[in-house]
């Protein structure tokens, strides 16, 4: 009996093998799923495609294995998770410098917080591979196919899930807002933006150009509209989203972000190609909260007490 316990049967092996095909298979979907491609531009071409679908590959792979060799009492399946561990760091080292050296030629930058949270993106979500490939095997091995196919529909839902994170809409009220002029000091509602010398210049920012405002519901949406790299990305996906007329050499038609000392309510100006305030406001709400932004002081005694 213990001979037969020690040594898998044929039909054990081929209940393995079916669950590694399965957890494989479940593993790609899951990072084909979660590799779009939309106005970030990343990955915007043929050869992103290859290069993260084939690490998808090796990582769905690796995971779907490694409950099968641990079951089989083969534990140097775990030095080859923890290298593939490795490879997935520099990952994310391969996409941060990539967007660096782009940035230098984009004329509304992203900033480098947004730069790292789209490199923490593409390696984590090679993690997620592992775990959707990880949990379909185990549940194929423990139920049968049947059972590793509802692990696979489940976890790639719970993937998706994960992929969502929070809003500039989520944390703040975004409102149309007017601009106008002191003098050459460009206003918009009682935010100072910028001074605009030229006479000619602030016609046009007047007749084409359009001012929103983002009112924080709380101290925490304050502290993360208060944040650079969080304004920068709102200008930067807000010129991507509906477009900007910004040229070298004319800062006059730079976006820019103020805030309110008194409110902390954040201004915002853009020279757009159709004058949408619409769409600008609706760009600005679908600009993701950076997670190196957020801060949560109402979390916290004291913070909530200063809210009072």
């Amino acid at each position: 009996m213990c001979g037969s316990a020690a040594v898998p049967s044929g039909s054990s092996m081929k209940t393995y093998t079916e669950a590694i095909l399965l957890g494989l298979a479940a593993g790609f979907l899951a990072r084909l799923y979660m590799l779009r491609t939309d106005y970030r531009n990343y990955p915007a071409y043929p050869h992103g495609y290859v290069i993260h679908l084939s690490l998808g590959a090796i990582a769905a792979s690796l995971a779907a294995i490694a409950l099968p060799a641990l079951l089989e009492e083969e534990y140097t399946a775990i030095t080859f998770l923890v290298l593939c561990a490795q490879q997935f760091r520099d990952i994310r080292n391969m996409e941060r410098e990539t967007l660096i050296n782009l940035e230098e030629h984009k004329l509304v930058p992203r900033g480098m917080d947004y730069i790292e949270g789209i490199a923490k993106v593409f390696e984590s979500r090679n993690y997620l591979v592992m775990l959707v490939a990880l949990v379909t095997t185990g549940a194929a091995i423990a139920g049968g196919l049947p059972a590793g196919l509802l692990g696979a529909g489940c976890m790639i839902l719970f993937a998706r899930f994960l992929m969502r994170g929070s809003f500039i809409g989520d944390i703040a009220r975004v409102e149309a807002a007017a601009l106008h002029f002191e003098k050459s000091l460009l206003y918009v509602d009682d935010i100072v933006i910028m001074n605009v010398g030229d006479a000619k210049a602030r016609e046009k920012i007047l007749r084409e150009g359009v001012g929103i405002m983002l009112h924080p519901y709380d101290d925490d949406g304050r502290a993360i509209l208060n944040d650079l790299g969080q304004r920068q990305a709102l200008l930067h996906d807000i010129s991507m989203l509906v477009g900007n007329k910004l040229e070298i050499g004319e800062p006059e038609w730079t976006p820019a972000a103020r805030k309110n000392m008194e409110t902390g309510a954040l201004g915002i100006f853009l020279l757009p190609n159709e004058k949408d305030t619409g769409c600008v406001m609706e760009a600005a709400r679908r600009t993701p909260v950076l997670e190196s932004a957020v801060q949560k002081p109402l979390a916290s005694t004291v913070g909530r007490k200063a809210a009072d």
